[in-house]
């Protein structure tokens, strides 16, 4: 374990990526934590940070003993961060959205695709470094002349 912390009411532990299975393993069996139900899976992007681009953040609920934790792990851009749906299976799609929206490297997941974009999408957009405009070079101030574009794209491809 790399930090403890306590803010607002809640528990954050933060642990080292190689520890993460071992530690939400011990998490989810001891006797006085219990934590069963993982409610959500962020991340959040700190670019110029030297220690880890991301912290990827598992919000975990013990529906027994009634009380919450905070895990993070701090992961560098292309580190592997391993998946913990073999623990919690409920944390499937909430891993592919943080792989969706932050391109976090997350390794054993089941199904590793792309849940919110398009496959076909450029990048992953909560990134701090992600162009405003969208991908491309195509800057559009409404959205839907950029819908009406792709759609003409793809039609254009059927044909």
């Amino acid at each position: 374990m790399k930090h403890v912390s306590y803010w607002v009411g809640d528990w954050t532990i933060v642990v080292p990526v190689e520890h993460l299975i071992a530690a939400v393993k011990h998490l989810r069996d001891a006797p006085d934590a219990l934590f069963d139900f993982c409610s959500d899976v962020t991340a959040t992007d700190w670019p110029p940070r030297k220690e880890g681009r991301f912290d990827v953040v598992y919000c975990l609920f013990s529906t027994r003993l009634r009380h919450r934790i905070r895990v993070k792990v701090i992961a560098a851009e292309n580190q592997p961060v391993p998946s913990v749906t073999g623990v919690w299976p409920a944390a499937d799609w909430l891993e592919r959205e943080v792989y969706d929206m932050f391109g976090v490297n997350i390794t054993g997941h089941p199904d590793r695709r792309r849940i919110l974009m398009p496959e076909d999408w450029q990048g992953f957009p909560e990134r701090k470094d992600y162009p405003l405009e969208g991908p491309g070079e195509l800057l559009m101030e409404n959205p839907l002349d950029w819908l009406k574009l792709r759609q003409a794209r793809e039609e254009a491809d059927i044909e």
